[in-house]
């Protein structure tokens, strides 16, 4: 069987999904390379995330990553100065023509800064109410149930992963880790496949430790030339990679293939594995280099 990097998208943003999406589209399909989409499917408040501006390391983040450069000063005053345009509205023609390109779909949240600020810890209701916002946006944007999810922020509790047991999916990508796994919170078993993020993404690693935009895709090609028996998953996001580092990860691709690996869709990774052999491992918060805060990551 063929080396697999499987391709994550996450869509945070209503200039990410207008803007990024065709793009990546496009790329994808010059590559012939697959992929998933998850969309945030509700309003963006992206402007709201200011609040962070009072956590250990947010300047730092920021500065290295130039985001108003990446996500414009009206995606930053969206819900503070400006309406918070409802994206999963405004664009479901474009999260259809994914679809229709013959790419997968799933649940990124309803709203990513609600999600992503406040999960951790939140109660049952809570998080069984803003999953079904966006499980019902989801259904009536393709007329079809979602299947699958990738957490905002790689943030979750352990309501959140009792959901993802509920709604029948087929697999969750919400954590950062080194192999695909079943995950347990606190020695409760999830029945549902955990398919971790294995790679750094761009904006933990840019401007840190001598990277650039100049070797950042050696740094990354370094990380895949001996690769996992297991793959890998690569998360990138419409607003950088769809945007300005789009060259980055067109290069990134390229590089990958000469690797010998096949650009698969979470999916088509997901149906390369046998469920019922992977191992079990508990879901711990802790800190990811590059990331502000802890991140939901694949323990022992």
């Amino acid at each position: 069987m063929a080396k697999q990097l499987a391709l994550k998208i996450d869509v945070d943003t209503f200039r990410g999904t207008r803007e990024g999406v065709p793009r990546l589209v496009e790329a994808l399909q010059r590559f012939n390379a697959q992929a998933t989409f998850f969309f945030s499917l509700g309003p963006d408040h992206t402007g709201r995330a200011i609040k962070r501006v009072f956590r250990p390391g947010f300047i730092g983040k920021v500065s290295r990553t130039s985001v108003v450069e990446h996500y414009g000063i009206k995606t930053l005053l969206y819900g503070t100065l400006l309406p918070s345009p409802d994206i999963g509205k405004k664009c479901a023609d474009i999260m259809r023509m994914v679809k229709v390109a013959g790419f997968e779909t799933g649940i990124h949240c309803y709203d990513h800064i609600r999600w992503q600020d406040y999960v951790a810890k939140k109660d049952a209701e809570w998080t069984r109410r803003e999953l079904k916002r966006a499980v019902d946006r989801y259904a009536e944007i393709f007329s079809e149930a979602p299947h699958s999810h990738a957490a905002a922020g790689w943030q979750m509790n352990r309501h959140a992963f009792r959901q993802m047991q509920q709604l029948g999916f087929n697999y969750s990508s919400d954590t950062r880790g080194t192999h695909p796994f079943i995950p347990t919170w606190q020695a409760e078993i999830i029945a549902c496949p955990q398919l971790p993020t294995t790679l750094p993404t761009l904006d933990e690693l840019m401007n840190r430790d001598g990277i650039t935009l100049q070797n950042i895709v050696d740094h990354i090609l370094k990380l895949t030339a001996e690769p996992l028996a297991t793959g890998h998953v690569y998360t990138l996001h419409a607003e950088l990679e769809g945007g300005k580092w789009l060259p980055i990860f067109e290069r990134l691709m390229q590089g990958w293939q000469a690797q010998g690996f096949e650009l698969v869709s979470m999916q088509q990774y997901l149906k390369s594995l046998d469920i019922s052999q992977l191992p079990r491992h508990e879901v711990v918060m802790r800190e990811v280099e590059g990331r502000v805060g802890t991140l939901a990551v694949q323990g022992d």
